[in-house]
């Protein structure tokens, strides 16, 4: 079962036509997979984005680690009740959300994952994806993503440079993302 250490990396599912669905940024700490606990394949395969670091776990010695300590449990239990949420909150930005709230949405999301792991420097955070990475994470083409950030850039809402994105003006950019 390997654990990110260190980098970003994507979970995507590979389409018969070439094209992929990302369906989400891995970060350091992340599982690639819950589904890799209980059963040796996982449902989607993992890219690299930057240089990653990860590390390996035997299945069985994880379980009973897991399984054998309740607050591992728990930990366990809130990644997966984690990646669910994202999962269903995925499935209602592909299929209702405008694509300024998908890629708003996205941006803030992995704000908030880095912030909580001490990643975050206020509101600036590194910021590796490209256009591509984001029109495949929201079911947009990269033209509509760069339009979408260039509006938000011209807005005064974020500001991209250096392999990172600092949100400007968070009350606003969080009303664009009709978060609740």
């Amino acid at each position: 079962v390997p654990i990110i250490c260190d980098g970003w990396a994507a979970s995507a599912v590979m389409l018969s036509n070439g094209s992929r669905q990302i369906l989400s940024f891995l970060l350091p700490g992340d599982i690639t997979s819950t589904a890799l606990l209980f059963g040796p394949r996982a449902h989607c395969l993992v890219e690299a984005i930057t240089e990653v670091r990860y590390c390996t776990f035997k299945r069985v010695e994880l379980q009973a680690m897991v399984f054998g300590q309740p607050d591992l449990f728990d930990v366990l239990s809130r990644v997966w009740i984690g990646e669910k949420s994202r999962a269903d909150q995925l499935a209602v930005d592909l299929g209702r959300r405008t694509a300024d709230e998908r890629i708003a949405r996205l941006i803030l999301n992995l704000m908030d994952r880095l912030a909580k792991r001490g990643m975050a420097q206020g509101q600036t955070m590194e910021f590796p994806l490209r256009q591509h990475h984001i029109a495949d994470a929201t079911g947009l083409t990269p033209v509509h993503v760069s339009k979408v950030l260039s509006e938000f850039r011209r807005g005064g809402l974020i500001e991209i440079s250096d392999r990172s994105l600092t949100i400007l003006d968070p009350e606003e950019f969080r009303r664009v993302t009709d978060m609740r």
